[in-house]
């Protein structure tokens, strides 16, 4: 079975478009922010419902239809399965790919990362946006393969980050692997997203711009790392930030 994981609903219809066959599951989870915790994967996507409920008035029987079915999933890939997982390189995508890993490493399963290869160094975060079909296929030909110590990686990346261990992601921060570009500055921005991120939203207003519209395109400028949506950005400009972790 190949089953391949996409960031998000925006990339549906190119990668269909594509050609490229294969059981599609979407990655429909923001778990760069909120709560995290959980002593078993169902206690875990409890407090996720809980909090997408709370943020965004999200039905919880929604969440577990449209978002935790997806990861359940994964749980049903057995040894001799190939995943893909299509994650681009900020923390956002980041995170989301790293509970994946974490998910699969115990399944034996050939996975692979998927990756924005088309951009270049100065849109590198702007990812899977507005992505062909025929860019679809070129990622995809240019896919790298997981080794074992990459998949122990990204299990322990995911751990470092919900136990909000700032010691054990400086730590991880220094490996280096093809399958894992940018690390060290996406661990970076793990350790300091409780703080910088609002902070950056503190200088954009206090430049003068106050439409949403226009500070969420700063935002993305001069913090494009933490691959925040609007909802994020939103909450920054409404929430008081909170105070360091770690």
């Amino acid at each position: 079975m190949i089953y391949h994981v996409l960031p998000g609903d925006a990339q549906v219809q190119a990668f269909k478009d594509s050609g490229i066959e294969a059981e599609m599951l979407v990655c429909r989870e923001a778990l760069v922010e909120g709560d995290v915790s959980g002593g078993t994967l169902d206690e875990f996507f409890v407090n996720r419902a809980a909090f997408h409920n709370d943020s965004s008035d999200e039905d919880p029987a929604n969440y577990n239809a449209n978002v935790a079915s997806q990861f359940r999933k994964l749980l049903d890939v057995r040894e001799g399965d190939e995943v893909n997982l299509w994650f681009e390189y900020e923390l956002f995508c980041a995170v989301n790919m790293w509970f994946c890993i974490d998910l699969l490493s115990e399944t034996n399963a050939a996975v692979y990362r998927v990756e924005p290869v088309y951009l270049n160094a100065q849109n590198k975060f702007d990812g899977f946006e507005n992505v062909t079909p025929e860019q679809m296929q070129e990622c995809f030909d240019a896919r790298t393969q997981l080794t074992s110590d990459d998949i122990a990686l990204g299990s322990a990346l995911w751990k470092a980050f919900r136990n909000d261990d700032a010691e054990k992601l400086q730590s991880l921060s220094t490996e280096v692997s093809p399958a894992f570009p940018y690390l060290a500055e996406i661990c970076a921005a793990a350790i300091d997203r409780h703080t910088r991120p609002a902070e950056i939203v503190r200088e954009i207003t206090s430049d003068g711009v106050r439409d949403f519209g226009g500070v969420f395109v700063e935002f993305k400028k001069r913090a494009g790392i933490y691959g925040y949506g609007d909802s994020q950005v939103q909450r920054l400009l409404s929430e008081p930030p909170a105070a360091a972790s770690g």
